[in-house]
């Protein structure tokens, strides 16, 4: 059996993501980049073929940004806190360029 990291969600991201994600295929495709973003295997070697999972750039925090659909541009972003993943936000398509603006605009949740 596959170890798995814990997963915080005060932010009520999950529920969020299931009522502004715009159809059932992006629903899945986010399940599916939560279990990878669970799965201990994928951080002991650093891999993360579906979320693409890296760090944000340009901002103090470590902020790590995770895809759920590469091509709509749905992006989740997460931080590592006592050893356990916490969901910070989900980013719609059209607004992932501006991670930065994003960021700040929510400066609250990500201290």
């Amino acid at each position: 059996m596959a170890q798995t990291l814990s997963l915080c969600d005060e932010y009520g991201i999950i529920y969020q993501a299931m009522k502004i994600l715009p159809d059932d295929e992006l629903k899945i495709a986010f399940l599916e980049a939560l279990a990878e973003l669970e799965d201990n295997e994928c951080h002991r070697t650093r891999k993360f073929p579906k979320t693409r999972l890296h760090k944000v750039k340009g901002v103090k925090q470590a902020i790590y940004r995770a895809d759920i659909d590469k091509v709509s541009g749905w992006r989740i972003h997460v931080q590592y806190i006592n050893g356990q993943i916490h969901l910070k936000d989900i980013i719609e398509g059209q607004k992932h360029d501006d991670v930065i603006e994003v960021i700040k605009s929510k400066k609250v949740r990500y201290e």
